[in-house]
């Protein structure tokens, strides 16, 4: 694992190669799961206020939902989520002309109507935050309907951590990120040491 200030960051999120291909997977993550996106209690009044900008993007279904529901809710544990749609997709998911699932609230944002991107807990994906008293645990999530994404970021060569740049710059900062990079640069270039070591 990697220590950075108050975040604990497994090995994982260094090692495992991973890239989005919404082409194969549909945005399956949208729709599949118990309940809807985690959200941090500051969330819920950011959706609060940028709703009429993004309501114009949603489903029929996504504004009954939220009209009953509110533009946040929780789940059995008490967790604060994105309401869902009958058990199944959240309700600021909307489907494009391919079939694809994709946020409305960040269509907004790609619109320029509002400046909040979208939950910080779907920008991070597969990244999930684990927040205890005095840190925060960052792990990778494995899940079957992400198995394109591995095989994409195999094809790339791409960390999770880098394709997950701006999320996590987002979330804990640059001089975090620069920091993680570095730590994950010296770390590797130690192992690389240790090879040749043993190579001789």
């Amino acid at each position: 694992m990697i220590l950075i200030e108050n975040t604990c960051i497994s090995d994982d999120i260094e090692d495992q190669l991973f890239v989005c291909n919404l082409d194969k997977c549909k945005g399956a993550c949208c729709i599949e799961g118990d309940s809807g996106a985690p959200l941090d209690e500051g969330e819920r009044a950011i959706l609060d206020e940028i709703y009429p900008f993004v309501e114009p993007y949603l489903s029929e279904a996504g504004k009954q939902v939220i009209a009953k529901e509110g533009t946040s809710t929780t789940d059995w544990d008490g967790d604060y989520v994105t309401p869902i749609i009958e058990g199944r997709e959240c309700a600021y998911a909307i489907y494009d002309e391919k079939g694809i699932l994709k946020c409305g609230i960040e269509a907004a944002y790609n619109d320029g109507k509002i400046n909040y991107k979208k939950p910080l807990s779907c920008h991070l994906y597969p990244i999930r935050v684990t927040k205890y008293d005095e840190f925060h645990a960052l792990n990778y999530d494995r899940w079957s309907i992400c198995s394109p994404a591995c095989s994409f970021g195999q094809e790339l060569g791409v960390p999770v951590y880098k394709f997950l740049k701006e999320p996590l710059i987002r979330a804990y900062g640059p001089g975090w990120y620069d920091q993680l990079t570095e730590e994950i640069g010296d770390r590797q270039a130690a192992r690389l040491n240790e090879l040749n070591e043993k190579g001789k």
